[in-house]
């Protein structure tokens, strides 16, 4: 208790223990600490896991696709940390594994606002809020590091132990044991085991 008064001083100690209760009250008594303010919408559709640390102003909308009512469709894993501002949109599919950590201002979506690729293509003559939702499941597997202000699109695997830069949009799979930057995200290192390094990736 001492150390977390010279952390957060007396009105920051008090307001996280608040914190803390209303978190194992109104949310789940397996989650750590949720700080308030914050907005869930689908609850009952939520695996809070076990640990789950978040900053202020999470926001969690769980809507399931019809079919899709009866199950959880985000799932967290164990000691998972969400910084501020944190925004997870789920309708079919997102898991989050163990020992994910999460920066500010990240944004994680299994769904889209219309199809752009293949058959059926959505029209632009169409309202984007009345084009037909396409989504596909979000896999963000353990010891993953989500930096500040990443976006992660629908139908995406990050493999387990991968970095993810700042500012980075994975629209599309990155392998285990990766570093990856930019819009799209590329993977630019890979961990050498034999080494314990990172080496760059050599590109053609």
């Amino acid at each position: 208790m001492v150390s977390i008064y010279k952390r957060y001083g007396f009105i920051g100690s008090i307001n996280l223990l608040f914190n803390i209760i209303k978190t194992k009250i109104l949310i789940s008594k397996n989650a750590r600490l949720l700080r308030f303010p914050l907005y869930i919408r689908g609850y009952k559709h939520i695996d809070w896991g076990i640990n789950l640390t978040t900053g202020v102003n999470l926001r969690i909308d769980a809507d399931p696709i019809e079919g899709l009512t009866d199950r959880k469709i985000l799932t967290f894993g164990n000691n998972i940390q969400l910084n501020d501002y944190v925004h997870i949109g789920a309708i079919y599919s997102i898991i989050i594994g163990n020992n994910v950590l999460i920066a500010s201002k990240v944004f994680i979506s299994d769904h889209n606002h219309g199809t752009y690729s293949g058959n059926n293509q959505s029209s632009p003559q169409t309202a984007p809020a009345n084009r037909e939702l396409s989504y596909a499941s979000v896999t963000i597997e353990d010891d993953v590091w989500l930096g500040e202000q990443v976006s992660v699109l629908s139908g995406v695997t990050i493999g387990k132990g991968s970095i993810i830069g700042a500012n980075s949009v994975v629209s599309k799979s990155i392998p285990a044991y990766s570093i990856a930057i930019g819009t799209p995200a590329r993977v630019i290192k890979e961990f050498d085991f034999e080494k314990q390094q990172w080496i760059k990736v050599e590109r053609g």
